[in-house]
């Protein structure tokens, strides 16, 4: 016993001192483990702290707990911008002997405490979720795939979102509140795996439509796992969509490495019309469990096929409603008689082969009845024979069917029916009709009701062909607040419209806007109007103005508009314009856009072109005046295309670019008293801008700034605004040497040698290149060439100066003072190449040449021809070997070369060549040509390789959409085949009698609607 007890105690001992142990012994060796992972096998970048890894066996033994805190995964190229999943928490459990062994770690379970993952898809197909590298891409690689095994044996999601953004459908879902768990041992290969997940709100959209929002999901589900066959068959499931319960049966395989097979059938459990009545938007609140209802409902259908490049999987769905009826306890009336008969079908699982049939669709909306039915028969082209008659009184309808805080009134009726086929060209015969009266809507989240909406019209087309559909809507009236809205519209030839209509009155935008809210904007103000127009669009389109009957007048106060584009917002004061059909002609326009203000007049002309025909552009002629105007609030992220701006404070610096908008033909004519740019600050801004085709180009455009005149004419371009570019010529007149140096990095950059000088400068000089995020010019871009006029300047206290003095022992170096030098300049490649230029000091004759580069090297070579007099002996002993001359002081004066290097803080100076001949000139000037030749060349292999790049970069993009062309080829080429066939087979049941028996529908009730 002693012994027994002995051996317990060793143990538990033991057992603490592992506990506590852990965390040390693994931490480091599970990390450089997970970041050899991450690095081998993730296309995607993997960001975490290194402090938030933990290692526990405490709350995990036997298993090792391995917890991460705030790891995000972002994307790659096009996903660069997007994170796909941001993981506050994730545990994982690790099998103790794997890790201590280290050959094989085993993963036994994963847990994820809040997760937030975005999955998207391009239109291309691309998925941000294909981010690992398989095995055999691993191995192929020479990469270890055996460091992690999967053998999960558990999972678990706690309060989790995950969003899917299919563009290439489209389909979008957005799950919130999503708690998971699962079991099932992946260390065997037949075993069974159970789930159960719960979603707190389910959202799905399909093109546009939403067709499930904020429903509730509870799934148990239980599926046999066969890893050797890649089967995976449904068994006992059962899946609750808020309180409608279906089930699954079938089975999903993965043959091979691109296709996955469906065999899947679904059905209803219950047969109640309440519980599909919860799928209704709306309908599941809190007085849904006292909805009385009653009816059956008959729900099943299938999904049967192959997945992959070319195909998707049939399916079929079958919903018949039979004597529906519900009804709220606190309201008088009932929707009864509610009749269904619905069967969608598509056994190709090709999308334009589907066909639905609602052959029959009713319902008494109190005693207000709603009749329909329709077939459809592919999608392009699409066959439709449908019809829909109601004739509702609105406000007996809200008796039926609760909405809160809306109050509706008014007879509303509707009866249109159509037949034939829709298409690019074509559409079905069409008779519809719609009227309104005395209508009245008010919603608690708006201000104001719509009152008095008194309106008919129909919608006609006797072919079927497109330009003979015809719009009559004879007159509309409405009050809003107390203010009249008066108009009529007539129209026809839908291609190239031929329009009347007019409208008359005045329109409150900050109402309007809360009762029609527009998305991620915000307007307010008050526009009247009277406005008359009928034409031809085609004329509209040829620029024939003269044949469009256009007239009109437009006031405007107190207008603002607001979004995330624009975040600092417009205001416009007041505004007053006339127009015609050619013209709008703005007599005064006051406003602010954030903390600039603005004053407009003049014309504009093509707004009807502009506003409906596609790449028009807008045309003016503008007067625009400013007192003050801050450019860095318009500037955009250039991936984006958003504003930078906050919309709480102006910016002091710039942040992005400022874009050029598309189809603006403008001419500005502008005067603007203050300008804030960057951190720069400009007075006395005046000239013209013309805006054509996203360039901006200037025209003696003149202000002052750093205590200078700035004349500036060239372009800007942001075509690609990703890569905006600029063309400019600048006449630059007195401008402060240390001014020019603090306030513009191009000078700090190319001209280093600036910081030690004092003085001023005129300079005439022609720039091109790319600008950058900052509003300023990418130097590597840069090319140009142009002269700096030198009116004064003294360079005191320079390093190189001190070692040009020191080495050729003339001490009047070390301080130079130019008067009224002029020096040319070329820029290429990023480099700023000074052109040999003379100047003297006192009896000696300087030449000076060479580079900058963008790293802040110099390269340049002087020359200097001095009297031998005042050289030392060290230095003649040196010219000496240079020139060869025994007795160097025997000579007038001799011609000193010097190279100097390094950089401006640490320069290198060398005596490089001696000469009794007074030719600087000559050697400054050989040397500096070389430098340009080579700065030329490498400029010319540089875009030589850019072109190369690009090149191939085409090629794979017209490579990929080459195949993307032979894929869709493909997909026709079966779709229509699977047509053929279906419509072969539908054709051989009709003639012998087979084929399967329809579905059976209750008869429909009759055409109540004529009561």
């Amino acid at each position: 016993m002693r012994k027994i007890l002995l051996g317990f105690l060793v143990f538990v001992v033991l057992l603490v001192v592992a506990l506590v142990a852990a965390p040390f012994l693994f931490k480091d060796k599970l990390r450089a483990l997970a970041d050899k992972q991450i690095a081998q096998r993730v296309r995607a970048k993997v960001q975490y702290n290194p402090a938030d890894i933990d290692v526990t066996l405490l709350s995990t033994f036997p298993n090792l707990g391995l917890d991460i805190k705030n790891l995000r995964v972002i994307g790659l190229d096009s996903f660069s911008r997007d994170t796909l999943a941001y993981l506050p928490d994730l545990r994982v459990g690790l099998d103790l002997m794997s890790v201590i062994k280290g050959q094989q770690i085993d993963v036994k379970s994963v847990a994820l405490d809040q997760p937030d993952i975005a999955i998207e898809v391009l239109k291309s197909g691309r998925a941000n979720w294909d981010i690992m590298l398989s095995n055999s891409a691993a191995a192929s690689k020479g990469q270890d795939t055996s460091s992690v095994n999967l053998a999960i044996q558990g999972w678990k999601i706690t309060n989790g979102r995950l969003r899917y953004d299919d563009r290439s459908i489209p389909f979008r879902m957005d799950a919130r509140g999503v708690n998971h768990t699962g079991k099932g041992d992946f260390a065997k290969n037949i075993f069974d795996l159970t789930s159960n997940t719960t979603i707190n709100k389910l959202t799905a959209t399909y093109n546009g439509i939403d067709y499930l929002t904020n429903k509730q999901v509870n799934a148990d589900v239980a599926l046999a796992m066969d890893l050797n066959k890649h089967l995976y068959t449904f068994k006992e499931n059962q899946v609750k969509l808020n309180d409608f319960p279906f089930s699954f049966a079938g089975a999903i395989g993965l043959p091979n490495a691109t296709d996955i097979t469906y065999d899947i059938t679904f059905k209803a459990l219950q047969t109640d019309f309440k519980n599909i009545l919860s799928l209704v938007p709306g309908v599941f609140n809190a007085q849904f469990k006292d909805v009385a209802a009653s009816g059956q409902v008959a729900f099943s259908g299938y999904y049967k096929g192959v997945q992959n490049k070319l195909r998707m999987p049939g399916y079929g769905v079958n919903l018949t409603v039979t004597n529906g009826r519900f009804k709220y306890p606190q309201l008088p009336q009932e929707a009864k008689n509610i009749n269904v008969a619905m069967v969608v079908d598509n056994p190709s699982g090709f999308t334009n082969n589907v066909k639905v049939n609602i052959s029959n669709f009713h319902l008494d909306l109190g005693t207000n009845p709603v009749d329909g039915n329709v077939a459809i028969d592919g999608l392009n082209p699409m066959q439709v024979d449908g019809r829909v008659k109601a004739n509702v009184n609105l406000a007996e309808a809200l008796k039926v069917y609760p909405v809160a805080g809306l109050t509706m009134r008014g007879q509303f009726f509707v009866d249109a029916t159509g037949k034939g086929t829709y298409s690019k060209t074509q559409m079905p015969v069409v008779n519809a009709a719609i009227k309104m009266t005395n209508g009245y809507v008010k919603s608690d989240k708006f201000p104001a009701p719509i009152e008095d909406i008194n309106l008919s019209g129909t919608v006609v087309n006797a072919t079927g062909q497109v330009n003979d559909t015809y719009v009559n809507l004879p007159q509309f009236h409405m009050l809003l607040e107390g203010e009249p809205l008066d108009g009529r519209l007539a129209a026809h030839n839908i291609n190239s419209p031929v329009f009347d209509a007019d409208v008359k009155g005045t329109v409150d935008l900050t109402k309007i806007t809360r009762i029609f809210p527009l998305q991620g904007m915000t307007v307010t103000g008050r526009v009247s109007g009277n406005i008359a127009a009928a034409g031809n669009m085609a004329d509209v389109n040829a620029g024939r103005y003269q044949n469009v009957k256009a007239s009109g007048t437009v006031q405007a106060k107190n207008v603002t508009y607001q979004s995330k584009e624009l975040p600092q917002g417009v205001n416009i004061s007041s505004a007053t314009g006339t127009f015609n059909n050619n013209q709008i002609v703005v007599q005064s326009l006051n406003g602010t856009a954030g903390t600039s203000d603005f004053a407009a007049s003049g014309t504009v002309s093509n707004y009807l072109g502009y506003l409906f025909t596609p790449g028009q552009p807008l045309r003016g002629n503008l007067t625009v005046n400013s007192h003050n105007f801050n450019v860095n609030e318009f500037m955009v992220d250039p991936v984006s295309n958003k504003s930078t701006a906050t919309g709480k404070a102006a910016p002091t610096q710039a942040s992005g670019v400022v874009a050029i908008p598309k189809f603006f033909d403008l001419v500005l004519n502008s005067k603007v008293d203050n300008v804030t740019y960057d951190n720069l600050k400009l007075t006395n801004a005046t000239g013209t801008v013309t805006v054509n085709n996203q360039i901006a180009t200037l025209k003696n455009l003149t202000f002052n700034t750093l205590g200078a005149t700035f004349g500036t004419t060239g372009s800007y371009n942001t075509q690609n605004l990703a890569h905006p570019k600029f063309d400019l010529g600048l006449n630059i007149k007195n401008l402060n040497f240390q001014s020019a140096f603090q306030a513009f990095n191009t000078v700090k950059a190319l001209v280093p040698l600036a910081a030690a000088v004092q003085g001023v400068f005129n300079t005439t000089f022609s720039a091109s290149g790319e600008m950058g995020q900052d509003m300023l010019p990418k130097l590597s871009t840069l090319s140009g060439n142009g002269v700096f006029d030198i009116l004064k300047a003294s360079v005191l206290q320079s390093p190189t100066l001190s070692q040009i003095a020191s080495l050729t022992t003339l001490p009047e170096l070390k301080n130079l003072s130019i008067i009224n030098k002029v020096v040319n300049a070329q820029i290429v490649d990023g480099k700023l190449i000074v052109k040999p230029f003379d100047f003297a000091v006192g009896d000696l004759k300087l030449t000076l040449g060479g580079t900058n580069s963008l790293a802040g090297i110099v390269d340049y070579v002087a020359a200097i021809n001095a009297p031998t007099g005042k050289l030392g002996n060290a230095l003649n002993s040196k010219l000496t070997q240079l020139t060869g001359v025994q007795n160097i002081q025997g000579t007038d004066r001799v011609t000193l070369g010097l190279d100097i290097g390094g950089n401006i803080s640490s320069p290198t100076v060398k005596l490089t060549s001696g000469s009794l001949k007074d030719q600087g000139k000559a050697i400054v000037t050989n040397v500096v040509k070389t430098k340009l030749t080579d700065a030329l060349l490498g400029l010319a292999n540089k875009n030589r390789a850019k072109g190369d790049s690009t090149q191939k970069a085409t090629a794979v993009t017209q490579q990929n959409a080459q195949e993307q062309l032979n894929l869709e080829i493909q997909k026709k080429k079966l779709e229509a085949e699977a047509k053929a066939k279906q419509a072969i087979g539908n054709g051989l049941n009709s003639l012998f009698g087979g084929g399967r028996k329809a579905t059976p529908t209750p008869p429909a009730p009759a055409d109540t609607t004529k009561k």
